[in-house]
């Protein structure tokens, strides 16, 4: 018995098509340049160095935040200064009112009297 050659298609199968192409692997041309082109070594360093610059920019972030802080810290403080300063110089001025209002009476004059 003869063998039948097959046909160099995919398992032997021909379509009787034509006018139809034959598929083939797909080829992706979607691939980032990296991929394509760069060894795994140049992306490790380009990884590293993107590591070291997200570094870089968190350190300057917090350091800025640190500094806004500080600042914030001081002018809270000078704040609450100033408003315990007014306080003490309202008590003072509530006090000398009181004292006064006592020597009047000790000397004899009254609201009803002095007016």
């Amino acid at each position: 018995m003869d063998l039948v050659a097959l046909a160099p298609s995919t398992n032997g199968r021909v379509s009787g098509k034509s006018w139809k192409p034959n598929k083939s692997a797909t080829i992706r041309s979607h691939l980032q340049n990296g991929v394509k082109t760069k060894s795994w070594q140049d992306r490790v360093d380009q990884t590293k160095r993107a590591q070291a610059t997200k570094l870089v920019e968190r350190e300057l972030k917090e350091e800025k935040q640190a500094e806004a802080t500080r600042r914030r810290e001081i002018t809270m403080a000078r704040k609450k200064a100033a408003e315990e300063r007014r306080r003490l110089e309202e008590d003072k001025a509530k006090m000398g009112a009181r004292k006064a209002a006592r020597l009047r009476r000790k000397l004899g004059r009254s609201k009803k009297v002095n007016g």
